[in-house]
């Protein structure tokens, strides 16, 4: 079958597609694109998390949803169909829609209720995607310029994100100045590169066995665009760490820094910044040594730990280190080794030197295709897990905020919720602050706060439930029956001392603007269950109204009347109609 087949299916309301196919074609790729060319309303995008967190799927008419379990192994499989039909059920239910992409070679662990929604995805034309990578990136050239047989080959053969990564080489020795000004020149280095660096590669390690220059090599590779002392020191570090013995031949007896260079083909600019002649040459050093030496990457992944805090690199230049170890560990399937790091460099000994470094890593974790589901289940454990360091903490704060949130707001709102009430045993302050900001200035993110709060009633969630009660700071009008969900279950968990206060607050905020009024019934409401509710209301009010000492004198409006209306309602909701005038005295009984 084929993609508009999909479309097809995808809609009707309520509809389920199952994305099948080889890999490499795209499969992930498909169902975004199938979701985000819905003509849905304003309904929201999300990926849905692959196992089962805090919340059932809270789905609306219009959402569209992608699941993706293309990286599951069999034993992971029949869970994950379990929490499929939970989705599957609730976009039905509601009328959203819900893309899966599933795992190649695992047809025979389909769910037999679930075939029938299975549409199967041949490969797309390799020169289309191709071409369509090109003019997004603003790259003129024409189809006739698409001759060379490699190109052919890379059209028939390759996955899809390898001809997204060639268009890329294009732009980017367009970009460089450096390998002519036409478009066949350009292609020509960028197929080079993708044909020929790791043989290129290969050929230059069989030269040079020697480890010191292999140290220099890869330490070139890492920090392509930093200064030749770095690469040095970068180098020297390397052997350290894989315990390597430096040569003990006297320094000055030995070549120096520009001959062992040269040797390696390795330039320095005039600025003494290291690069290399060849497009994504340095890549393929990178690409080299993970790949051929496997046993030496928990080792690299120790060098880069400690790397990043040379006194040589610029800012700059550890972010690109640590894009670099990110690629490769990642491609290598090692998402561990990034995790690892993310915790060595937020950990007490550092003192935050590297935190903006340990969320650049876990944001290049989260983005990346294959294991970004790795690292939301990662932050998942952090955050509900014990000994949480501040600094780390402090990182999770900051990615669900700026970076989960776009692309997954549940599962931002659920970590942030974990962290704030100090699940895992610590409470942190950042993201208490950062989760009411949230809430206060979006009504969905209010909404699911507060029922989660209130389904779930403990001390801490009680505090918050208080913070979001705050008039002040709200930049939305929270939906009233959520909002007297929250104020009855305060009502009922806090002592009237706590509450008591928001209560004057909210008598405030509708005297002096009459826009909040519905609040009002929301507090009656909220505290109808109970007439000593209703009393205390009532108390409250009038004391809200005598404290009132400036008054009309003032130059603002008298408070008696906004409490005369509001204690006749709590009157009539107490079956009590006294015709009663004005405001009676804090003490009067009631």
């Amino acid at each position: 079958m084929r993609q508009a087949d999909a479309a097809e299916r995808l809609a009707a309301p309520g509809a389920v597609v199952l994305l099948d196919g080889a890999v490499g074609i795209g499969r992930r790729t498909a169902a975004t694109m199938l979701l985000q060319h819905l003509d849905a309303g304003a309904g929201r995008f999300e990926e849905l998390a692959v196992t089962e967190e805090d919340d059932d799927l809270d789905a609306s008419p219009d959402d569209r949803f992608l699941l993706d379990l293309s990286g599951l192994a069999d034993a992971e499989y029949s869970v994950a169909q379990r929490n499929l039909a939970q989705y599957r059920s609730a976009v039905e239910k509601c009328g959203a829609r819900l893309v899966v992409v599933l795992p190649t070679g695992l047809d025979h662990l389909l769910d037999t209720d679930l075939t029938p929604l299975v549409v199967r995805l041949g490969r797309p034309a390799g020169a289309w995607v191709f071409a369509r990578h090109l003019r997004t990136m603003g790259v003129a050239f024409s189809p006739e310029q698409f001759g060379d047989e490699r190109l052919h080959t890379l059209f028939e053969c390759s996955p899809m994100r390898e001809l997204a990564w060639l268009a890329r080489l294009v732009r980017r020795a367009r970009d460089s100045r450096a390998y002519g000004t036409t478009f066949p020149a350009w292609l020509e280095e960028a197929i080079t590169a993708v044909t020929d660096r790791a043989g290129a590669v290969a050929r230059k390690m069989a030269a040079h066995r020697d480890a010191h220059q292999r140290a220099l090599l890869l330490s070139a590779a890492m920090f392509n665009g930093a200064t030749a002392d770095a690469v040095l020191q970068g180098a020297y570090l390397l052997l350290e760490v894989l315990d390597h013995d430096r040569d003990d031949t006297p320094r000055l007896a030995q070549a120096d820094l520009g001959e062992h260079l040269d040797t390696l083909e390795i330039r320095r600019d005039v600025s003494g910044r290291v690069g290399f002649e060849r497009l994504a040459y340095d890549g393929a050093v990178r690409t080299h040594f993970w790949t051929n030496f496997p046993d030496l990457r928990d080792g690299l992944r120790e060098w880069v730990g400690k790397a990043v805090l040379l006194p040589e690199l610029t800012a700059e230049d550890r972010m690109n280190l640590v894009a670099r170890f990110a690629e490769q560990s990642l491609a290598a399937n090692r998402p561990d080794d990034l995790c690892r790091l993310i915790e060595t460099w937020t950990g007490p000994s550092v003192a935050r030197r590297l935190r903006a470094e340990a969320a650049a890593a876990l944001e290049l974790g989260l983005t990346h295709d294959s294991h970004g589901g790795t690292f939301r289940s990662r932050i998942y454990g952090w955050a509900t897990g014990p000994g949480l360091s501040p600094d780390l903490a402090g990182v999770l704060t900051d990615v669900c905020r700026q970076v989960l949130v776009a692309t997954h707001p549940d599962q931002a709102l659920v970590r942030l919720r974990h962290l704030a009430l100090g699940t895992g045993g610590r409470h942190v302050p950042s993201a208490r602050l950062a989760l009411l900001d949230w809430a206060r200035s979006d009504v969905s993110a209010y909404q699911k706060l507060v029922d989660h709060l209130v389904r779930r009633p403990t001390t801490a969630s009680t505090a918050l439930l208080r913070d979001l009660l705050e008039p002040g700071g709200l930049r939305i009008t929270p939906p009233w029956p959520t909002l007297g969900l929250a104020w009855h279950a305060v009502m009922v968990a806090a002592t009237p001392d706590d509450w008591t206060p928001l209560v004057h607050r909210w008598l405030t905020t509708v005297h002096e603007d009459l826009g909040w009024a519905p609040v009002l019934h929301v507090l009656l409401v909220a505290a109808a269950t109970g007439a000593d509710l209703l009393n205390r209301l009532y108390a409250i009010t009038c004391d809200w109204a005598a404290a009132d000492r400036i008054g009309a004198a003032g130059g603002r409006a008298p408070r008696a009347p906004t409490a005369e209306r509001f204690c006749q309602k709590i009157d009539l909701a107490q079956g009590v109609d006294t015709g009663r005038g004005g405001v009676p005295d804090s003490g009067a009984h009631i």
